[in-house]
């Protein structure tokens, strides 16, 4: 599922492994692939996305539109990496 901005003309949500194309402010394109869908106590939904290209993450609600709170992204990432480190197998476990 590709989209502009987030914009998209349907309501799907997002899930694992969707991309989609964020138009930046100098006219690129990047691709970010969802890699991870959180939730917060609220149940509100959010997806986690990273441009490989350009090794940067953005935070996105269920729809794909960009979080405009960068203090909500930046604590939602933060989460998203305590929650992966902890399901990341132990190296050096027998």
């Amino acid at each position: 599922m590709g989209s502009n901005n987030g914009e998209t003309p349907e309501t799907a949500k997002l899930e694992l492994r969707d991309v989609l194309v964020i138009q930046t402010t100098d006219d690129k394109q990047l691709e970010f692939e969802v890699v991870g869908l959180v939730e917060d106590d609220e149940n509100n939904a959010y997806a986690v996305c990273y441009c490989e290209k350009e090794d940067e993450f953005v935070v996105t609600n269920a729809n794909g539109e960009l979080l405009s709170d960068d203090d909500l992204a930046q604590e939602i990432l933060d989460d998203f990496f305590v929650l992966a480190e902890e399901a990341a197998p132990e190296e050096g476990a027998d």
